[in-house]
């Protein structure tokens, strides 16, 4: 038993028995441990599951009649969410489970994502569902490294569709719950964001230079999802530090852009207390589908298409200063150290002189705004190159250094510590 990986299997056993059976079945013919929880409310499953409805009740506080006389299905089923997660969690810090794999529908999928987001990351987490990658799913109910399969076929009952996926589903997470590198712990973290290297490249120098001070940095792709990501983990303390470069998913957020990582962008390294260095990376541009159509707002304004996903459009200077308003407000709000730095040259690629969206008067509006903004609780450090400049990750470093000299953020691990 010690090298098979135990898989916890949550499912409704009283609607999805045929469907958790095949599951089971196909976890254990790879070489894995299932490991069932029913979340079933008002019918019990045909088999004995390890974790019955009623252990999930009892870890929400409450009790199957109780939950029955909640009032309605979705106030039910939000009780055995918690029930389920919490129980979840438990039983991975006892060392019980290795992995999690949830199916379901809506009510089944609203479930798993909660469970999902209670396992820490390196945890292996599938969610096999009937609106995998659907508009319905919000950025904030997706754990970090959640994945998930589109359950084809999975109305009702099985059938040679439904099988293919869950065979798929099955066999994906014993994989990676034998395959998983679980995050090193060795040397202290730094969460930074930031663009692809044509837009954004400070990190090509920030990154080796904290690694030389004993630091793991962990760079977060800004196109919604990878804010999300930078945010979950700031949540749960996951950093020492964060320099948080890359705001234009904020500037998304305000500006109604489904690119977006959700209302509390900027806001989680400060609320935890967390050492954060902040700039403006690429806050200027707004992101939206490409294969949608134009945005009225922003019809009459320079547009670019990254790749058929993808396209841009840059904000005006009244937008611009609204954007700058809403960091401040955000820092205003930490409750830990918090430096800005404000690059007056330019914060993205494609804003200077001879680059197509090169708009000086629009990003002096900003650059005053920005001046007026960063709150009393912030440093602010204003340097009169642009963004990708030496210039700029300099700063950078010596806040950083000054920080770790006082003892605000803590020094890095010795070179004997670090991971290979």
């Amino acid at each position: 038993m010690e090298d098979k990986r135990r898989i916890l299997v949550i499912g409704t056993g009283d609607t999805k028995a045929d469907e958790l059976l095949f599951m089971r079945e196909r976890i254990e013919a790879v070489g894995g441990v299932a490991v069932m929880m029913d979340v079933s409310v008002l019918g019990d499953p045909p088999y004995r599951p390890a974790h019955d409805k009623h252990a999930v009740a009892q870890a929400a506080d409450t009790t199957i009649a109780a939950i029955v006389a909640s009032g309605d299905e979705n106030s039910a089923m939000t009780l055995m969410a918690l029930g389920a997660s919490r129980l979840a969690r438990a039983l991975y810090d006892q060392g019980e489970i290795d992995g999690f794999i949830g199916l379901g529908g809506t009510m089944g999928t609203d479930l798993a994502l909660d469970v999902a987001l209670a396992l820490p990351l390196g945890v292996p987490k599938f969610v096999v569902s009937t609106i995998a990658y659907s508009h319905l799913l919000p950025p904030e109910r997706i754990a970090t490294d959640l994945m998930m399969i589109l359950w084809a076929g999975g109305l009702y009952g099985l059938n040679s569709a439904c099988k293919a996926v869950l065979s798929q589903a099955s066999g994906a997470v014993v994989g990676a719950a034998r395959a998983v590198v679980k995050p090193d712990q060795a040397r202290p973290r730094i969460g930074m964001s930031s663009l692809g290297k044509s837009c954004l490249h400070y990190m090509v120098t920030l990154k080796p230079e904290l690694e030389k001070r004993g630091y793991e940095v962990i760079v977060f792709h800004t196109t919604g999802m990878g804010g999300w990501a930078l945010e979950a983990i700031a949540a749960q303390r996951g950093f020492v530090a964060v320099m948080d470069f890359s705001l234009q998913e904020l500037a998304n957020h305000l500006t109604g852009s489904v690119v977006s990582s959700g209302a509390d962008r900027l806001e989680n390294a400060g609320r935890q207390g967390i050492p954060q260095i902040v700039a403006p990376g690429a806050v200027d541009m707004v992101d939206f589908p490409t294969w949608q159509a134009v945005p009225t707002r922003f019809i009459e304004r320079p547009y670019h298409a990254h790749n058929r996903l993808l396209a841009s459009v840059t904000s005006d200077g009244e937008t611009r200063r609204e954007i700058a308003r809403a960091i401040g407000e955000k820092l205003a709000a930490a409750t830990g150290p918090t430096a800005f730095i404000l690059p007056a040259g330019g914060i993205q690629q494609w804003d200077q002189d001879g680059e197509p969206l090169h708009e000086p008067d629009a990003l002096t509006a900003f650059v005053d705004e920005m001046r007026l903004s960063v709150p009393a609780n912030a440093e602010l450090h204003e340097i009169s190159g642009h963004i990708n400049d030496a210039a700029f990750s300099a700063k950078a470093l010596e806040i950083f250094d000054r920080w770790v000299a006082e003892g605000i953020v803590p020094r890095g691990a010795p070179a004997g510590r670090q991971a290979g």
